[in-house]
């Protein structure tokens, strides 16, 4: 399971068994969501937000949150997601500590 960001509580990761779409899986506060990113032209032009099966999802507060973050660092995420699905290579976890 990669950690890929933390950013104030918030913590950003990829189960090591991923499908596609690409998408990203955020917890907070014991609760989760999973946040799939939508491409077209090498741009995001969607977020699809879906619950875990089996957890709580994030607050709408937290949602918001964690969507700001990643139409921010949708670039870094589609990045460790290529580097770590498809070169098989190890990600590193990058703390965030500026608020967006």
């Amino acid at each position: 399971m990669p950690k890929i960001f933390e950013y104030f509580g918030f913590v950003f990761f990829f189960y090591s068994n991923e499908h596609e779409p690409i998408h990203v899986h955020v917890i907070h506060s014991g609760c989760q969501s999973i946040f799939e990113i939508i491409m077209m032209n090498g741009e995001l032009s969607e977020l699809r937000v879906r619950d875990k099966a089996g957890e709580d999802p994030l607050s709408s507060k937290d949602a918001k949150i964690a969507e700001a973050f990643i139409r921010k660092y949708y670039r870094n995420i589609i990045e460790k997601w290529v580097r770590f699905f498809v070169m098989k290579q190890p990600v590193r976890s990058t703390n965030i500590k500026k608020k967006i």
